[in-house]
């Protein structure tokens, strides 16, 4: 019989009621071993900033006791908080071959090759970690190599589903290993870590096969240059794009650094088959006949800075898009991301290009890698776990989850809806949530990470909505008394030419809000400071409705 409290435990840093940043934790004693290591891009809310990386205080906190981070697939929201992680943690990083071909182009980017131990696993391997093995399942996805992992400890069988789906055609052959599942569902499952994207959408996830039809058909209908923009992690797709252009003729250039770059990693690790000289230069496509190229690039989720934004836009160096020429949008807009992908197409339009967009269903040209209501009860079928801790997704996604859950025989109450950082403890079998450890949001801005808080934040915000005020007085040391000033310069507020009633009064008050301070002998720079910021906050907003950021300099001769 135990006695140590606490022995097992589970958690997410990143991943629970979102989806992105995806990073979760399982502890047995005193093993780490930590899930994914993602990132996540911002909203318009978080002015400047580039990246959402988790806050890893906790794993700093305990780095002496973590043994392992291991991925379980190559997509941005699973490795992109890596390199980032590694400047504060070097700890072994497990993955599959493509997976860690991806790891390293942003391992090389940050410039952190020498420090960093990566170990190649697949899904017959097994890790010892004293008390803890670890084993590994396939499961389907749109990304080559994905696993599930199961950790065997001496409290049970702790299984994270990693992201899937179940497709019975794969375009990659890469099939769900279903009689594994079934094996590690017939030993016994303590607690299932499941993802729930597509918690909401009834039914079976449409096999990545129907693509490969709808964009041979549409190869062969178009007339000019063909774009294709989709993700350019999902290989399974591009190589989609590279049949039906060889059965078309076509020759295929790529645009997009990171489009260039995954798919040199598939061709070199031998996931991508594509025909010698097939692949041309930019440079090449208008030395081409139109009908005899076609063109693969990023941007289908409407950056503002990638390929497919900047050819809409018309200022992409070396290739152009022209009326008649057909783009095919490959993928779905991510929430959040609708009006700047809306606004391409728009321009696309504009232009007179012929242009197939909309949801993968209407189109054909996608298909969801989450797996859909069906695939989830399937996954839960087969691991038949006591625990359900379902992850990497909103809220109401992770309540319809549960709802599936109990659907096909989880207990009522054994399903943890968690937020990042609640811990689940398990000990003797009985699973409670009670405590929580720190978790939360890091942000990247240029090469500072984590130095933007929510006051820079809340500053910028206030820059962006009313402006700044900066008033300049000088103030003799002496007697205390104004030599000159004030002077104010408005930036963002109003135009000051058009304002000079508003400003000469601003200029009143602060010479009023100083002198008043001399005469009750307030001397510090401080409070006269504040005291101007309140006396002209408050006038500039009963005439303008405006809240201005205000900067008062004081120098004093």
């Amino acid at each position: 019989m135990k006695t140590t409290e606490n022995t097992l435990s589970i958690f997410a840093l990143g991943g629970i009621n979102e989806i992105g940043k995806n990073m979760y934790v399982v502890q047995y004693e005193d093993d780490i071993f930590i899930i994914d290591c993602g990132g996540k891009f911002p909203d318009e809310s978080l002015l400047g900033i580039d990246l959402i990386i988790p806050d890893i205080t906790y794993l700093e906190e305990n780095q002496e006791k973590i043994k392992a981070l291991i991925v379980t697939h190559g997509h941005e929201d699973h490795i992109g908080g890596i390199p980032y992680f590694l400047r504060k943690l070097n700890i072994p990083i497990y993955a599959t071959r493509f997976t860690l071909g991806l790891i390293e182009l942003k391992i090389d980017e940050h410039r952190l090759k020498g420090d960093s131990k990566l170990i190649t696993i697949d899904s017959d391997s097994k890790l010892e970690f004293g008390e803890v093995q670890i084993s590994f399942f396939k499961v389907s996805h749109s990304i080559p190599d994905c696993l599930g992992i199961v950790f065997h400890t001496p409290e049970g069988n702790v299984v994270h589903t990693g992201d899937f789906k179940f497709d019975l055609t794969p375009a990659n052959n890469q099939y769900s290993d279903i009689h594994k599942m079934a094996e590690i569902g017939q030993q016994g499952v303590l607690v299932l870590i499941s993802e729930s994207t597509n918690a909401e959408r009834k039914g079976l996830t449409p096999s990545e096969q129907m693509v490969g039809s709808h964009m041979d058909e549409a190869f062969i209908k178009a007339r000019g240059k063909i774009f294709i923009s989709t993700f350019a992690s999902n290989v399974n797709r591009v190589q989609q794009v590279v049949e039906s252009a060889m059965k078309t003729n076509r020759k295929l250039a790529l645009l997009g650094r990171s489009m260039v770059n995954v798919v040199n990693v598939a061709i070199e690790r031998g996931y991508l088959n594509v025909p010698e000289g097939m692949i041309i230069d930019a440079n090449e496509v208008d030395q081409l006949p139109s009908e005899k190229v076609a063109i693969l690039c990023t941007g289908s989720q409407g950056e503002p800075m990638a390929a497919l934004s900047r050819l809409a836009n018309g200022n992409f160096r070396d290739v152009a898009i022209y009326p008649g020429d057909t783009v095919i949008l490959a993928a779905s807009p991510i929430p959040g991301n609708e009006k700047d992908v809306s606004r391409i197409i728009d321009n696309l339009f504009q232009i007179g290009a012929k242009v197939i967009y909309g949801s993968g269903s209407t189109t054909g040209m996608h298909v969801s890698g989450h797996g859909y209501q069906e695939d989830l009860k399937l996954m839960l079928t087969l691991m038949k776990p006591t625990y359900f801790i379902p992850i990497h997704g909103e809220f109401r996604m992770l309540h319809h989850h549960r709802m599936l859950a109990e659907s096909v025989g989880v207990e009522k109450g054994n399903t943890f809806i968690i937020k990042n950082g609640d811990v689940v403890d398990i000990n003797n079998g009985i699973a409670r949530q009670t405590r929580s450890v720190p978790a939360g949001d890091t942000y990247v801005d240029g090469i500072g990470v984590g130095d933007v808080g929510d006051i820079v934040l809340r500053d910028r915000k206030q820059l962006s909505e009313d402006g700044m005020l900066v008033i300049v007085i000088t103030i003799s040391k002496g007697d205390r008394k104004i030599i000159s000033g004030p002077d104010t310069i408005t930036r963002g507020f109003v135009y000051a030419r058009d304002s000079d009633e508003l400003l000469k009064e601003v200029n009143r008050l602060v010479k009023k809000t100083v002198n008043d301070m001399q005469t009750e002998n307030i001397r510090q720079w401080n409070v006269i400071k504040q005291n101007i910021k309140k006396s002209v906050g408050q006038y500039l907003f009963t005439q303008t409705k405006r809240k201005p950021m205000i900067l008062p300099i004081i120098i004093e001769i």
